[in-house]
């Protein structure tokens, strides 16, 4: 990606509002180093991270605690001799607190947020980690515990403290001396514990006097008495000094065995760091992470400058769209009506998106793979290289040329000016031809009439054209598609204050050149801003519509919750009644069917037109082809049952007796007939006799259960006094593991294999109840 073309299009100024949002200086110094991205794959885990850390965040409220730079101590650490002085190892427990609190915090949404909790998972300093929680207090200062030798030496050291304190005051009551001292308390001067004396009476008792106060009225002196125990204090303090000193070896040793750890820890820190910066300028801009994929296209919704809102100017939304196909935006309209805003507008939002920084647009918004972008923006004339506006245009147009690929976005503004019109209107329709030829993605704002005629012309090209008001002439700051707009530099002169009788001429030099069709532009821009009311209308008529449904399904859902929680909590009443024997069985079956019909659950459903009925048991013939409509599945009639009207069905091996409606003839359609289901024959509610079958063959023993008991529990509710089973033959682990659960089944009442005509042990038939 060209730093140039990112300068031009003021991307590092987005970064600097960018790391306002970082709480370390780690963070915000790795927000201002982002860039675009040119591996897809690493784009996309860097949006996915971005998105489960707004998810996350958002919904636990979680905030990372500020921490401070460890960039330079970990240089030093190279050094083997190099021992940390006590800020330094308070710095790096800071460091790792804040990263451990984000770890625990992020240890429980391993299932929701599974990028966040991979990299919460990194390695971790855990010695160094143990060792600065155990040596350092909540003051960043060295502990009396953290090592056997330091808390013998603090102890003494205040036991000396009280030992002179205990002395000074009796020294002071007996020999009286309250009159002299500008305070009654012990003080420290010179690491030495003194009086402070008045000045004007230092001479009278032996001593030393260490210092003076800066007004020169206390004198801070030592009695001879305090001599040999501030001595003794001075050796402890020593050795206070040599413990300490041991056990900051110790910990910078700890800290340069777990350096990678450490260092791991520390670019954890600050990547969440740079993620919360993030989820900061999103909030801060109504920014969000949009979709970025090599063959997304390019919609931009609602798209807005984030410097002209960071400014507070109030950033007019724009919509940048290509339809299918199309890759090249021409843009046109007069002067000061947002086309170089638009221009920056499209390039930034794509350098943002590249980058993984979310991006001021609405939901929806989409933006291609771009590997490369380029921009040819503003006036570069330069005096000392001795370069006009045109000719710094086809320098900069000639060095990009041979980069510019497929994946490249090209934007550029006024290409072609700053030589005669004509010439450089055809150049500019030449360049745009060699982009579209390479396959580039290209954005132009001009003026060009030619280049406009052309935007109109080519498939492949878009124009658009930014509005004004018919009444005021003043920008409305949007985009109409499919159609171009006057450049209006009248209007822009009249309104800066350029005399009258200069534009009447100017009008009149138009009409007679005969290039005046401002009447014509302006009809077409009055028509789309009536057009562009008009969908915006539309646009909240939508929005409202779209959130009245949302609050009446989200009210259906609760009546649906609520009216099945009645059915269930109703059918476990009158279960229960049953087994408790308060009701009698055909009662209960009475009531489920009731509480069914209130539930909707008998309401007919007309068969389709055309649909043939049930099939006859006169209509049977032996060996003929049937399709078992609940089976799914096409046998062979190896018998028929006279006085059951039932049909004996060969399926490869496997005999089941079935009812003549739940066949059809082979050559009809499933759809025809019930409902086809690969394990379970469905019985209308309601039905009394007859035999459903459960096909279990395929289905595993551990995952049998579930099925079984809704199988049966479908069958007591629907009033059956028999089923069917067929589990097949096979090691006999699921026929097992079905007589058990059958067992253990409150509404079955005994269960047999079948006869060996029916299926054998393949197959076990279950009375119920």
């Amino acid at each position: 990606m060209q730093t140039r073309s990112l300068h031009l299009l003021e991307f590092p100024k987005v970064l600097r509002l960018l790391a306002e949002g970082a709480v370390s200086e780690a963070g915000a110094a790795r927000c201002l180093a982002l860039a675009p991205l040119d591996d897809p794959a690493r784009l996309a885990g860097e949006a996915e991270l971005l998105r489960e850390w707004l998810s996350w965040a958002g919904e636990t409220g979680f905030a990372l605690r500020p921490f401070p730079s460890l960039d330079g101590l970990l240089d030093t650490l190279v050094r083997p001799t190099e021992i940390l002085d006590l800020d330094a190892l308070w710095a790096v427990f800071q460091m790792l607190d804040a990263a451990r609190e984000v770890r625990e915090a992020l240890a429980d949404g391993a299932a929701r947020w599974p990028l966040l909790a991979e990299a919460a998972q990194g390695p971790w300093p855990t010695m160094l980690w143990s060792g600065l929680r155990r040596c350092l207090g909540p003051d960043g200062n060295l502990r009396d515990e953290a090592s056997p030798q330091l808390f013998q030496v603090r102890s003494e050291i205040r036991a000396i403290h009280q030992r002179c304190t205990v002395r000074v005051k009796a020294f002071i009551e007996r020999e009286v001396l309250s009159q002299y001292l500008q305070e009654e308390f012990i003080t420290v001067s010179s690491d030495r514990y003194v009086l402070p004396f008045k000045t004007s009476f230092k001479n009278k008792l032996p001593g030393i006097i260490h210092d003076y106060s800066q007004t020169g009225e206390t004198c801070y002196f030592e009695p001879m008495f305090l001599v040999e125990l501030n001595n003794e204090l001075q050796q402890f303090k020593q050795e206070e000094r040599e413990a300490e000193r041991e056990v900051l070896r110790l910990l910078s040793g700890l800290l340069r065995q777990e350096r990678e750890a450490l260092g791991a820890a520390y670019d954890f820190a600050a990547a969440a760091d740079v993620l919360g910066a993030k989820a900061a300028f999103a909030a801060r801009f109504d920014a969000r992470p949009v979709e970025v994929a090599p063959d997304a296209p390019l919609r931009l919704l609602g798209a807005r400058h984030p410097l002209l809102a960071a400014a507070g100017a109030g950033a007019v939304p724009v919509d940048l769209l290509l339809e299918p196909g199309q890759r090249a935006l021409v843009i046109s309209g007069g002067n000061a009506g947002g086309k170089t805003v638009a221009l920056k507008t499209l390039g930034l939002c794509a350098a943002m998106a590249l980058a993984a920084l979310p991006v001021c647009a609405r939901e929806g918004s989409s933006l291609p793979a771009w590997g490369k972008l380029f921009v040819l923006l503003g006036d570069e004339q330069s005096i000392e290289d001795s370069l006009s506006t045109f000719t710094a245009q086809i320098r900069h147009l000639c060095a990009a040329w041979e980069a510019i690929d497929d994946g490249s976005l090209v934007i550029m503004d006024e290409f072609g000016a700053g030589t005669d019109p004509s010439q450089g209107a055809a150049l500019a329709q030449a360049v745009v031809d060699g982009f579209l030829d390479k396959g580039s993605w290209l954005a132009v704002a001009t003026h060009f009439p030619a280049l406009k005629a052309y935007a109109l012309s080519r498939e492949r090209v878009r124009a658009a054209s930014v509005l004004f008001d018919p009444k005021t002439k003043r920008p409305l700051y949007h985009l109409a598609y499919d159609q171009v707009g006057a450049s209006q530099a009248l209007d822009v002169a009249r309104e800066h204050g350029l005399p009258e009788h200069l534009l009447a001429r100017a009008q009149q030099y138009m009409l007679l050149d005969g290039s005046d069709t401002s009447a014509v532009l302006e009809r077409l821009n009055a028509l789309a801003v009536e057009r562009e009311g008009e969908l915006a209308a539309l646009r909240t008529e939508q929005d409202r519509l779209r959130e009245r449904r949302a609050k009446l399904q989200e009210r259906f859902e609760a009546q649906r919750r609520r009216l099945l929680e009645d059915i269930q909590t109703r059918s476990r009443e009158i279960m229960r009644a049953w087994r408790e024997d308060k009701l009698g069985r055909k009662q209960a079956m009475k009531e489920l069917a009731e509480l069914r019909r209130e539930a909707g659950g008998e309401t007919a459903v007309p068969a389709p037109e055309g649909a043939p009925g049930p099939l006859d048991f006169e209509a049977v013939a032996p060996g003929g082809r049937y399709r078992h409509l609940g089976l799914g599945k096409t046998g062979t009639v190896a018998a028929l049952d006279e006085r059951k009207r039932q049909v004996k069905l060969d399926l490869g091996g496997v005999s089941v007796w079935a009812k003549p409606a739940d066949l059809a003839p082979e050559e009809q359609p499933a759809g025809a007939g019930a409902t086809p289901g690969p394990r379970a024959v469905a019985v209308p509610a309601g039905s009394s006799g007859g035999a459903l079958v459960l096909d279990l063959r395929g289905v595993r023993a551990e995952e049998a259960e579930g099925q079984v008991c809704r199988f049966l529990d479908d069958a007591v509710l629907s009033g059956l006094a028999e089923v069917e089973i067929v589990h097949g033959r096979g090691t006999g682990a699921l026929r097992k593991e079905v007589h058990r659960i059958l067992r253990a089944f409150p509404g079955v009442d005994t269960f047999v294999l079948a006869p060996e005509d029916r299926g054998g042990d393949g197959m076990t038939i279950v009375e119920l109840k």
